[in-house]
């Protein structure tokens, strides 16, 4: 990771953390608070929103603590990193409100049905502390959830939700309330129940909210994310040069998100090229789980519209040997290829035969339509002793390229003449220049007869070797 997203993880961190502190101090106000006034007033509906925030306190501070460790760095028994705590952190908080709501309903039960519990007293006290409950509900919830989507933190979510659920479930207790108010004015003896049956309606709402929330947990901790992510993740890395997406895999542990996805790219594309695109993958991923953790694998194929040269190139490469001058051949319908094929200039005549061999069999099962292939094998990487030719040899040479181009009819300018010599034989080099415009196959066609040319009147020659260019190029 660099050290700017070092930093940012840590400030992250540390914003984290606080938000869950300032959420165990509300937790602490809120239930000390409705503890007091509901054993105060005997409201099954306050006390049962008193149990509620008790269990919010116990699972913000396991949320606190849960974000705590799973900003720690992996490490050799954690590879990928603490986050995962922090959905078991959610995990915990959903059994804890389930636990809450069995209890509430249990207890509502027996009030309702079997007399149990004792009379309720609807004091303002009552309406002023769940009034408080709400605004400091509605505050709590709406920086944990901000919180939340920053960081994708489920265990800031769940805090989130336990707040929030908790302005309903205080509206609903002050609706009961107000009912038993009203029952003791009218004196309607049946409304007084009505503070147990809003502490059943407030079971109600914190179980359905729970049962969604322990849902979206099991998911995070079965890895399981929106299927529209995945195909969104598929068509972001399909970059140019990406023939094929084969595998796309995406997880998150905690706030941290993983991808690892598998491309296939031309058997011809170079290192370089396939890291360029690797990366490119990369930033495609990262722009839609931004942070996250991409692994690409680059898996070279057999392109479609791959021709004959490129898979000729690519057997080369995979045995380790440099190919030149291929030349295709169609005789009546039947196809063959004759090709300059480079060895280790170290390997014996039995040893480059083989590796020539083994490099015609492979082209030929890559290639069913070609019955014969000829190859020209020439070492490579060879440093011979090569000296400066005499002063007549060079006059010499030069003497016969001022000559052919009246004599073949071809304009050339022939230029940067270097003449040498190896084991006797004369080695010619030299550059000739072209229209700009003329097809690189028809310059070629005419050096081979300048080449012709000159073997002709100079049969010592060894190598020829002519550089083109056009005109124009280097005349400053």
């Amino acid at each position: 990771m660099s050290t700017d997203g070092s930093v940012l993880k840590l400030h992250g961190d540390r914003e984290k953390r606080l938000v869950t502190l300032s959420s165990v101090l509300a937790a602490v106000f809120l239930t000390s608070m409705k503890l007091v006034v509901g054993l105060a007033t005997g409201s099954l509906g306050i006390l049962s929103e008193a149990a509620h925030s008790g269990l919010d306190l116990v699972a913000a501070a396991v949320t606190f603590f849960a974000v705590r460790v799973s900003g720690r760095p992996p490490d050799r028994e954690h590879t990928y990193g603490h986050g995962k705590i922090e959905n078991l952190s959610a995990l915990f908080e959903t059994l804890l409100l389930l636990v809450t709501c069995i209890w509430i309903i249990y207890e509502a039960t027996r009030r309702l049905f079997f007399g149990a519990g004792g009379e309720v007293k609807a004091t303002a006290w009552s309406f002023v502390i769940m009034a408080i409950s709400i605004v400091v509900d509605f505050s709590r919830s709406r920086v944990l959830l901000k919180a939340a989507k920053k960081y994708h933190s489920q265990a800031l979510e769940a805090d989130a939700i336990h707040f929030s659920t908790d302005i309903w479930s205080s509206s609903v207790v002050i609706a009961g309330l107000a009912l038993v108010a009203l029952a003791e004015r009218l004196g309607i003896g049946w409304m007084a129940k009505a503070d147990a049956v809003a502490a059943m309606g407030v079971a109600g709402i914190v179980m359905y909210i729970s049962i969604q929330l322990g849902s979206r947990t099991i998911a995070g901790l079965l890895d399981a994310v929106p299927p529209r992510l995945r195909d969104d993740v598929a068509h972001a890395v399909h970059v140019p040069g990406v023939l094929d997406v084969k595998k796309v895999r995406v997880r998150r542990s905690g706030p941290e998100a993983f991808a690892d996805v598998e491309l296939t790219v031309s058997r011809d594309t170079t290192f370089e090229e396939a890291d360029e695109i690797a990366g490119s993958a990369e930033e495609a991923v990262r722009a839609v789980l931004p942070g996250a953790d991409v692994m690409v694998h680059v898996v070279p194929v057999r392109a479609s519209n791959e021709d004959v040269l490129a898979t000729v190139r690519v057997l080369a490469a995979r045995h380790g040997v440099g190919v030149h001058g291929i030349r295709l051949y169609d005789v009546m319908g039947n196809h063959s290829m004759d090709l300059h094929l480079e060895v280790n200039n170290k390997l014996s005549v039995q040893e480059a035969h083989t590796v020539a061999s083994e490099f015609e069999r492979a082209l030929r099962q890559a290639l069913p339509g070609i019955i014969r292939v000829t190859t020209h094998i020439e070492p490579a990487g060879e440093t011979p002793g090569v000296r400066a030719a005499t002063q007549a040899d060079a006059t010499r040479v030069i003497a016969v390229l001022k000559a052919l181009p009246e004599e073949t009819g071809i304009d050339f300018s022939p230029h940067d003449v270097r003449v040498d010599r190896l084991a006797g034989q004369l080695m010619v080099s030299f550059h000739v220049r072209f229209d700009p415009s003329e097809s690189i196959n028809d310059a070629h066609s005419q050096t081979e007869q300048i080449e012709q040319a000159l073997r002709s009147r100079l049969p010592e020659l060894a190598r020829i070797t002519i550089h083109v260019e056009p005109v124009g190029a280097n005349e400053a």
